[in-house]
């Protein structure tokens, strides 16, 4: 058993997250250089993202045939998403104002880079409801699988698979086109991962390399505090909301833990989204649910992202000395409701949120304060990606039981016997029922 240990995807990418390490440890300028190993990798994997978000979708909701029904899953999600972020943002703000990572820190907000911080400043500028709900229309079809934005493919998918429904045998034609198409998406999918210790590897020998362990030291309660936050969340909310939706979220956690070490090792959660897909369908879950569920959760059920924002905030007022009132922060709790919707899961992508977020509370808080924590943002990315990777996991199964489209039978089988890897080398999940 341990002589073919090395051919399992997980200890490979466990491997390559080592020597990554060891490599931007010891030697930094090497592992700086390697960071087109993890950029191509994430590359690739985003290449992919679109075309199977929508045929999962398309052919999940043609399958599924009743319109209301997919609405109804749609609403149950949001709701179920709108509740648990706002516990997310809670537990964020309360863990940072008993911890007090920044407190004693003083920092003079003059002395602050504010060159750093000026890109996410003019990005943040354009940030606003109006204008975040207008793109989620794209251009044209096609725009929307160009600029890879999951709420725009969810859309167009949306839209798809409701004219197919309505399209008579001519639709069922295009649909079962569709199931064939996505077969091959799959076998792609499936090539693409054997070069996932490569794209773990390169990005951890960056992130070591680049940023070293000093930026751990200075800033290490914050690190520790946001890790801590995110583990309470996942084993104690998470873990209460499994246990009454009528599974084991330990026993979850084991069966997508190659999924869980390939967003340690790229630090992004959109880097395990295809093979997502098809593991919580190997738990029972209906294909038109994960379709629905999964991919809009990567938009409105960033749980890791929303503690990530609140601390952060949090300790950058601290560190400047500045005090907030429950007013403002309450103010904060309502303005990271909206500006953390559609905040991408990949690395470093939170900072016009954050910037955004500061300011609004008028001034009291200097944006220049976000270049605080640029220098440890990498390393806090891992424990905000596996929370939301968890998140929207836990949410897809819940959305299912209450549905009636998760079967336990199936699901506890695939528990105690583990993922099925012969689904991802070469075949997409099962075709829905209906």
């Amino acid at each position: 058993m341990w002589r073919d240990a090395y051919k399992n995807l997980y200890v490979q990418v466990l491997a390559a997250v080592v020597a990554g390490v060891l490599l931007g440890y010891f030697w930094p300028l090497y592992g700086e250089a390697m960071r087109p190993l993890g950029d191509g990798f994430i590359k690739l994997v985003k290449m992919v993202i679109g075309p199977v978000i929508f045929l999962t979708i398309v052919v999940g909701m043609a399958r599924m045939g009743e319109l209301r029904h997919a609405g109804r899953i749609g609403v149950k999600a949001l709701v179920y998403f709108e509740v648990l972020t706002t516990l997310a943002l809670v537990i964020g703000l309360c863990v940072a104002n008993l911890a007090q990572p920044g407190a004693g820190m003083n920092v003079d907000p003059a002395q602050l880079d504010a060159k750093k911080v000026g890109v996410y400043v003019d990005a943040a500028e354009h940030q606003s409801v109006v204008a975040f709900l207008l793109n989620i229309i794209p251009d044209t079809l096609v725009s929307a699988f160009v600029g890879a934005d999951l709420l725009q493919v969810l859309f167009v998918a949306v839209l798809f698979g409701i004219a197919l429904t309505r399209s008579g045998a001519a639709g069922r034609r295009v649909l079962d086109l569709c199931d064939e198409i996505a077969h091959v998406l799959f076998k792609i999918v499936a090539i693409i991962m054997r070069a996932a210790p490569i794209g773990a590897f390169g990005a951890m020998a960056f992130s070591i390399g680049r940023f070293g362990v000093d930026a751990l030291v200075s800033l290490g309660w914050l690190l520790l505090a946001v890790y801590l936050t995110c583990f309470l969340f996942v084993f104690v909310v998470l873990g209460v909301v499994a246990r009454l939706s009528g599974f084991s979220l330990w026993k979850f956690l084991v069966f997508i833990r190659r999924e869980l070490m390939l967003v340690l090792g790229t630090s992004s959660s959109e880097s395990a989204l295809p093979r997502m897909l098809v593991r919580l369908e190997q738990a029972g879950c209906d294909r038109s649910v994960v379709g629905l569920v999964l991919p809009t959760g990567y938009s409105f059920n960033l749980d890791g992202t929303c503690i990530y924002l609140t601390m952060a905030a949090i300790f950058i007022a601290q560190a400047v000395g500045v005090q907030l009132s429950l007013r403002d922060e309450l103010v904060l709790i309502g303005v990271l409701l909206l500006t953390s919707k559609g905040a991408a899961g990949v690395t470093g992508a939170g900072f016009t949120t954050l910037v955004a977020t500061l300011a609004a509370l008028n001034g009291k808080v200097p944006v220049e304060g976000v270049a605080l924590v640029l220098g440890v943002d990498r390393f806090m990315s891992e424990a905000r990606a596996i929370t939301n990777l968890i998140g929207n996991g836990v949410a897809t199964m819940v959305v299912a039981r209450w549905e009636g489209l998760r079967d336990d039978a199936r699901m506890h089988a695939a528990f105690e016997r583990g993922p099925v890897e012969d689904t991802l080398d070469g075949a997409a999940p099962a075709p829905a029922a209906g």
